[in-house]
C-alpha cells in the first residue's frame, strides 16, 4: 500500500511539473513540428513512377471530405494538377505536395468549381517556389480569357507582394498565370500537349454539353497510364482511350440520390433546386456508367471523383453505387487525399493513402 502511495505521489509530481512547464513543452513541440513541416516534401519520397492523388474529390456542393475537383499527377520529377477546385491548393499542402514545384495546371472546362482556386494556386507557387515564369495553365480554346481574368483580378496583389518581399521571394516575372491553349480534339483523336522526360499528356474530347469545350487528359509515363475524365457523360472517346490503362479517374453523379433531392425540393416548394436537380442529370455520368466504361476498357482500377451529391450519411456509398460495384469491382470512391502509386515499368497499382 505504501509503495502504491509513493508511485501515485511521483505521478502527481510529474504531471504537476509538466503542467507548470506546459508553455515551454508546447513551444518546443511546435518548433519541432514546424521544422519538420517546413522541410516536408512528399514528392521527394516517391519512387520513380506515375502517382495520382485527389486534391479535391467533390463537385460544387460542399462536403466534409470532398473539396472542389482537383487531381494531382506526379511523373518522375514532373508535377501537374488537373483542375483547381475549391480548397484544392490547401489540400495539396496537407498532402505534402509543394505548390512551388508545380509544373502546370490542366483545365478540363470552365465551370466555376473547376477553376475557382487558380488565383490562390498561382500565388502559392509564386510565393513559396523558386520559379522565374508564371504558372502555365493548359486548356482548350477559351483558356486565355480565363487566365487574363485571374491576372487582372490579382494585379494589385502582385504589386503588394513584390513591394513587400522583393525579387528574392516574389519576382514580378513569375507572378500569376500564363495560358497554354491547345486545339480542341475531335472525336477519336488525341491532341498532344506535353512530351518531356518520358511523360506524355494528351487531351481528348468528352461530352458535357451544353458546356463546350470540355476535355479529359491521358497521362503515360514509363509503361504506366492514367486518364482523368473531367465532367462528362459516358463517352466513346473515354472508352477508346482508356483501353488497358492502369487507372481511370472518372466523375460520377448518382441519379437516384439526386432524384431524392428533387422530390424533397418539390415537397418543400423550392422550384430553384427542383430545376437544378433535373438539369444536372443530363450531362454527368452515373457510377454505373463509369463502371461500364471501366469494364469495357479493361482498366486496372476505377477511381470515382467529382462525387455528386456529397456522401454524408454512413452507408450512403452503397446507395451512391447502386449496383455499379457488381459491374466493376476494382474501384475506389474518392475522398480528399486518397493516393495511388504505379511504379515505373511494373503492373502494380497501390493505394498508398486512404485520405487526409
Amino acid at each position: 500500500m505504501k509503495k502504491l502511495s509513493i508511485v501515485a505521489l511521483v505521478i502527481v509530481i510529474i504531471f504537476g511539473l509538466g503542467y507548470s512547464q506546459r508553455e515551454i513543452l508546447i513551444t518546443r513541440l511546435l518548433e519541432r513540428g514546424l521544422e519538420a513541416r517546413m522541410g516536408a516534401n512528399f514528392l521527394a519520397s516517391l519512387d520513380d513512377g506515375l502517382h495520382v492523388g485527389l486534391c479535391g474529390a467533390g463537385g460544387p456542393m460542399p462536403a466534409p471530405n470532398a473539396s472542389g475537383p482537383c487531381v494531382a499527377v506526379v511523373a518522375g520529377e514532373q508535377f501537374f494538377t488537373v483542375d483547381a477546385g475549391t480548397d484544392s491548393v490547401r489540400n495539396l499542402n496537407r498532402m505534402g505536395y509543394p505548390a512551388g514545384e508545380l509544373d502546370g495546371v490542366l483545365i478540363t472546362h470552365f465551370h466555376s468549381d473547376h477553376i475557382d482556386t487558380l488565383g490562390e494556386l498561382a500565388t502559392m507557387r509564386w510565393a513559396v517556389g523558386d520559379n522565374e515564369l508564371p504558372l502555365p495553365v493548359y486548356g482548350p480554346p477559351g483558356i486565355q480569357r480565363v487566365v487574363d481574368g485571374f491576372n487582372m483580378a490579382y494585379a494589385q496583389d502582385f504589386t503588394y507582394r513584390h513591394e513587400h518581399h522583393g525579387d528574392s521571394v516574389a519576382p514580378m516575372s513569375a507572378a500569376g498565370l500564363t495560358a497554354r491553349p491547345f486545339e480542341l480534339p475531335s472525336d477519336g483523336v488525341l491532341v498532344r500537349i506535353h512530351d518531356r522526360d518520358d511523360l506524355t499528356i494528351d487531351a481528348l474530347a468528352v461530352g458535357h454539353s451544353p458546356v463546350e469545350p470540355a476535355v479529359g487528359y491521358l497521362f503515360r509515363y514509363k509503361g504506366r497510364s492514367a486518364l482523368v475524365t473531367g465532367d462528362t457523360i459516358k463517352h466513346p472517346n473515354i472508352i477508346q482511350f482508356s483501353q488497358g490503362i492502369d487507372l481511370l479517374v472518372h466523375e460520377a453523379l448518382a441519379p437516384n440520390i439526386v432524384m431524392m433531392m428533387n422530390a424533397g425540393a418539390k415537397l418543400v416548394g423550392n422550384p430553384l433546386m427542383e430545376k437544378i436537380t433535373l438539369d444536372i442529370l443530363d450531362y454527368h455520368a452515373s457510377p454505373m456508367e463509369a463502371a461500364e466504361t471501366a469494364k469495357e476498357a479493361g482498366v486496372g482500377h476505377l477511381l470515382y471523383y467529382h462525387i455528386v451529391p456529397p456522401l454524408v450519411v454512413p452507408g450512403q456509398e452503397l446507395v451512391f453505387l447502386d449496383g455499379a460495384q457488381d459491374v466493376f469491382p476494382d474501384y475506389t470512391i474518392g475522398v480528399d487525399g486518397v493516393r495511388f502509386s504505379m511504379a515505373a515499368n511494373s503492373d502494380e497499382i497501390i493505394k498508398t493513402h486512404k485520405g487526409l
